[in-house]
């Protein structure tokens, strides 16, 4: 009976971690970035921060060491649902300026910051029944001046690519 009680709390951290980093890295593959991987201590600072705003379901950063996204809905607001809307920021992104356009877009660019390799993200319901969500990015993204990822065009010649560049 405790193996099974201990696989299905497997099973179901393993649904939750799925939930962040399918869409994480759906969007990350559209733009060529390499896939990101659950960290257990992002995770448990995600999960300390977020138990910190269920009184309030506020939108205010951690200020934390690492990259960030928040979200809260007045309702339930899924995982995926998060990410996806922070990935539908893509609209607002210009790459030639490498600017954000018409709305806000870094949630969109930290998601796919190529240089982030490390997530984790927890959720909670607030006293209020909405839900205040948050996803950690180690190394953090989102540096003045940088790009988030890079096009075919701009990798170099000399990389040894089979790409016609």
């Amino acid at each position: 009976m405790k193996f099974i009680v201990i696989l299905t709390l497997a099973l179901l951290i393993h649904v939750c971690q799925a939930q962040y980093l399918a869409p994480h890295n759906a969007a990350r593959a559209n733009v060529n970035v390499g896939r990101l991987v659950w960290n257990n201590n992002l995770a448990a600072y995600a999960r300390d921060y977020a138990n910190q705003r269920a009184g309030d379901c506020n939108l205010i950063h951690s200020g934390g060491p690492y990259g960030e996204n928040i979200a809260m809905s007045t309702g339930y607001l899924s995982p995926a649902d998060a990410v996806n809307m922070w990935v539908s920021e893509i609209s607002f992104y210009d790459y030639r300026s490498n600017s954000c356009q018409g709305g806000e877009c870094g949630h969109y660019t930290q998601v796919v910051w190529r240089n982030s390799v490390r997530l984790g993200c927890a959720s909670v319901t607030c006293d209020s029944g909405g839900t205040f969500v948050i996803c950690n990015y180690d190394p953090p993204g989102n540096w003045r001046g940088q790009r988030p990822y890079q096009t075919y065009d701009e990798v170099p010649s000399d990389t040894g690519s089979i790409y016609n560049i």
